[in-house]
């Protein structure tokens, strides 16, 4: 899963809608680091309500070119475990995301949404291994769109207040690029 620092209170939308365009960018690419992504949202303002801005990110997430692909990969880590998990799950995982980065040259990402902690590993070993099979035009598609549900679950919980439902090990693999909050 793919888990990344969320705000602690929601940030309001009025307050997006009216920052500068730097401080809106920061927002935005903690939940997708792509700045074209950023940008068209931006660009966008203001929103009306929350759906709207969700709407407008699932777009601007679909037009995403290769390279913007590449940028918001790069930003991606590998997933944490949940505590207490097993030595010989920490290794599974492990080769098969070692795999994974070798055939794709990417960290594996997927969006765990709605999925109970306690089948997250299980679910992220099946995804990683059934993904492994597919050519690198196949998985670049299935990663953009992991990606698209990614940005728009982390909008949601930045802004509706909400703590990630991804559980360590499927939503923003560990925090390995810890960007700041938006400011408040």
């Amino acid at each position: 899963m793919q888990t990344r620092a969320t705000p602690a209170t929601a940030i309001p939308l009025e307050r997006f809608n009216a920052a500068p365009a730097e401080d809106a960018a920061q927002t935005l690419l903690v939940c997708l680091h792509s700045h074209a992504w950023a940008h068209r949202l931006i660009a966008h303002r203001p929103y009306p309500d929350l759906p709207a801005l969700l709407a407008a990110a699932d777009e601007a997430a679909y037009d995403l070119s290769p390279d913007d692909l590449t940028e918001a990969l790069a930003a991606e880590t590998l997933p944490a475990l949940p505590e207490g998990t097993y030595a010989a799950a920490h290794t599974a995982l492990n080769a098969a995301h070692a795999a994974y980065e070798s055939r794709f040259g990417h960290v594996f990402v997927i969006c765990p949404a709605d999925l109970p902690p306690d089948e997250a590993l299980d679910h992220v070993l099946t995804a990683i291994r059934s993904r492994l099979a597919n050519d690198p035009d196949e998985e670049r598609l299935v990663t953009a769109e992991e990606l698209r549900r990614l940005a728009k679950t982390r909008l949601s919980n930045a802004f509706s207040g909400a703590r990630g439902t991804a559980r360590p090990a499927t939503d923003d693999p560990h925090p390995a690029n810890p960007t700041k909050p938006p400011p408040p």
